[in-house]
């Protein structure tokens, strides 16, 4: 049965929580709409909370978000606000607060590794005594390279890690060789065929299953972990590279495959008067954000041939994990320019860079970001892609289109106002279809 509401967070609940035979009102008086929107600030500050952990992390002052979370945390006590207008306004807030973090944790990673600069790496190449980084901590990555320098251990980046290769503080370091897999979600096969050590930085990391065969190399770290591993302290990372040093060298990695990276906001911005130069003269017609957190599902297969089905005069904008749906193709360049046709703006808490080159473009130009010639196209998984969408939505972005599914957490009132207001819109399930009406729109 599809429940209307959920919600147990008080004595007063219903017997399993009230909504959970079907009821559409708690005991308090707090109605399904109500509840499903207090559901989507928690999601949104959980994903807020990742970004403002790795901020403050890297020595960043992070007071205005810390006290939106705990304003936030407070709105959704119980018999504290049934007033729907307020609601948004308060998830609003939380959006503000998401652009604000994403905007201190770029400064903060761009001041402490330097701006990142586009690079072509290795993908599945992998050799020698190797560790295996996935996650999103460059803290972690940075900490963990030092330690192993001149140790004979070759470090290589997975999944949101493969942005690490453009930071100049990062690729100066010879053995951060390339990248292994895609996504998070291919760990567990991944993982078994690496035979080399393993450190989890971040979320996305997949409980040990029965066929795994990886427990006793895989290391978490901070408060990434699952049971049966064994787990980093504060950044001392001997462990970790004793395990590497002891395993056999890696094999079974030997691709030509070539992937880029390092196309960061403030990497592209310099490329400003090309890029308007090739709009005006019309070699530019359209820019198309396809970005997000990728997973499991043949649903996904629609970003792919999207991404391979846009013309060859419109660029594609990209960031999270969901790039791995497509990654691997050579876009090429924009023809008569020196403009690539794919540009990887970096991890998922880099999506503000979509939101910096369109704002440039928009005061450059005098079009107004919702009058751009721009489609945003994203995938959702978790509660970072609801933070980003929160974001974008306070900022007024609209025209949004999301995929392969709605989020469970909204019901038809909800969706009724994303409409009416962003003129938010699910993908269809057909990527040529749905980009004839892009183009034209």
């Amino acid at each position: 049965m599809d429940l209307e509401m959920f919600c147990h967070q008080c004595e007063m609940s219903a017997n399993d929580g009230c909504g959970s035979k079907g009821q559409s009102i708690g005991t308090c008086g707090k109605d399904a709409t109500l509840a499903r929107l207090q559901d989507m600030m928690i999601f949104a500050l959980k994903g807020l909370s990742a970004y403002r952990h790795h901020a403050n992390e890297l020595g960043a002052n992070t007071k205005n978000v810390d006290d939106v979370m705990a304003q936030t945390l407070y709105f959704t006590l119980t018999n504290m606000n049934f007033n729907f207008d307020q609601h948004i306004e308060q998830l609003l807030k939380v959006g503000k607060a998401g652009v604000e973090v994403m905007d201190i944790l770029s400064n903060a990673h761009t001041s402490k590794f330097g701006i990142p600069t586009p690079v072509k790496i290795t993908q599945n190449r992998a050799e020698g005594k190797a560790i295996l980084v996935s996650g999103h901590n460059l803290h972690a990555l940075k900490e963990l390279l030092e330690q192993t320098k001149d140790k004979g251990i070759n470090i290589y980046t997975h999944s949101e890690m493969l942005p690490a290769h453009g930071y100049p503080e990062l690729k100066k370091y010879p053995h951060l060789k390339g990248n292994l897999g895609k996504a998070w979600f291919d760990q567990t096969e991944l993982f078994n065929k690496f035979n080399g050590a393993i450190l989890m930085t971040t979320n996305c990391i997949v409980p040990l299953r029965k066929s795994a065969k990886y427990s006793d190399r895989l290391f978490g770290y901070d408060i990434a972990s699952t049971k049966g591993i064994a787990h980093i302290i504060g950044d001392d990372f001997t462990p970790l590279i004793n395990k590497a040093l002891e395993l056999d060298d890696v094999s079974g990695f030997d691709s030509d495959e070539v992937i880029s990276t390092g196309h960061h906001y403030k990497a592209v911005l310099p490329m400003a008067g090309e890029i308007l130069e090739a709009i005006k003269s019309g070699k530019i017609r359209r820019f198309f954000v396809i970005a997000g957190c990728d997973a499991p599902g043949k649903g996904r297969e629609y970003y792919r041939e999207l991404a391979l089905s846009v013309p060859k005069d419109c660029v594609i904008l990209t960031s999270s994990c969901g790039k791995f749906r497509f990654n691997d193709i050579d876009f090429g360049l924009i023809e008569g320019t020196n403009i690539p046709r794919y540009l990887d703006l970096g991890q998922c808490n880099d999506s503000n860079g979509g939101v910096k080159i369109a704002m440039a473009l928009s005061e450059a130009t005098g079009i107004a970001i919702n009058d751009l010639p721009l489609s945003i196209v994203l995938m959702w998984m978790e509660q970072k892609a609801i933070i980003i969408l929160v974001a974008l939505l306070y900022l007024g972005v609209k025209n949004i289109h999301i995929g392969p599914s709605l989020p469970k957490f909204l019901n038809s009132e909800i969706l009724n106002f994303l409409v009416e207001k962003y003129n938010l819109s699910l993908i269809s399930e057909d990527p040529k279809a749905d980009l004839e009406k892009f183009l034209n729109s």
